[in-house]
């Protein structure tokens, strides 16, 4: 195997390895060898799903990851042939199959039709009220690759479309007190800019080069303590949405485990290594299993 094909944050590379080149190709495409992009979108589905307070739901959380696999493929093959040109100036995204031209443009939009069908799949066994909530995420979807040049804050646009799914798990379920999934999806929204403003870092020196703009730029030797702020808010707003729905100072409790956990990662960021922000970042699955088990018991108590 080509080693240089494979993307240096890919976490699956044996894997990905066995594949033949073009099989190889579509699966780095659609992200399927870093699967920590698709748990940041599965777990705010969980959030609303048990934050609702219907117990386990395995068969709708089932295919909410079937759906949060498939779309966040989606969105990575649509944000790579949009974002080709851009990413043969950098150097960790130079490789991507569309920006080196292993995948030519015509192959990358079948598969990103063949991704949607499989999230239209998944739409289709959620009931009407969800389907709409879901949908509407699209118009955010489709502008977002276009944000890293016309904002310094791409990762504020990036919240608001990866984090959508608190919103489509509590509709799957409820259709009433609408204050509570808001406020956790405000605090999804800090997590994202939290977590994503940490990847970014990894790419700062080839961004200012090629005019990409992001948070981790803007925020400058400040990133550090923009991190610790946004993922305060965070906790902040999920306390809120636990006190509207249960009004007991116990509640926010639940949240120990998660505050902990991201103060950690605040407290031990060190932007200038090249190896601690991937880390940090990938860390945040933990994150969101542990709000995940918050909800559940807040929601289900």
């Amino acid at each position: 195997m080509n080693g240089e094909t494979i993307v240096p944050d890919s976490e699956h590379r044996g894997l990905v390895a066995r594949l033949p080149q073009l099989p190889r190709d579509l699966a780095m495409l659609a992200r399927f060898d870093r699967p920590i992009g698709w748990w940041l979108l599965f777990w705010p589905c969980v959030w609303g799903v048990w934050l609702a307070g219907a117990g386990w739901q395995f068969a709708l959380l089932g295919w909410l990851l079937l759906g949060s696999i498939a779309m966040r493929g989606a969105g990575c093959v649509y944000n790579d042939i949009v974002d080709a040109d851009l990413d043969r100036q950098v150097a960790r995204t130079a490789v991507r199959p569309v920006a080196s031209g292993r995948v030519s443009a015509k192959l990358a939009w079948g598969w990103l039709l063949a991704l949607c069908f499989v999230g239209l799949v998944v739409l289709l066994q959620l009931r009407w009220q969800a389907q709409l909530v879901a949908l509407a995420s699209l118009v955010l979807v489709a502008a977002y690759p276009f944000m890293k040049r016309i904002t310094w804050w791409p990762q504020a646009w990036l919240g608001l479309v990866f984090t959508w799914g608190v919103l489509v798990g509590w509709t799957a379920l409820r259709s009433d007190h609408w204050d509570v999934p808001a406020a956790m999806y405000a605090g999804a929204f800090f997590w994202c800019m939290g977590y994503d403003t940490i990847y970014a870092l990894q790419d700062r020196e080839d961004d200012a080069l090629v005019g990409i703009r992001s948070s981790a730029l803007r925020l400058g030797s400040q990133v550090q303590a923009g991190v610790i702020a946004f993922y305060c808010l965070a906790l902040t707003m999920w306390g809120l949405a636990f006190w509207m729905l249960r009004g007991d100072w116990l509640a926010l409790l639940a949240l120990g485990p998660a505050a902990i956990h991201l103060l950690w990662q605040g407290l031990t960021l060190e932007p200038a290594d090249p190896d601690n922000p991937l880390d940090r970042f990938r860390s945040n699955r933990w994150t969101g299993a542990l709000v995940a088990a918050a909800c559940f018991v807040v929601g289900n108590a």
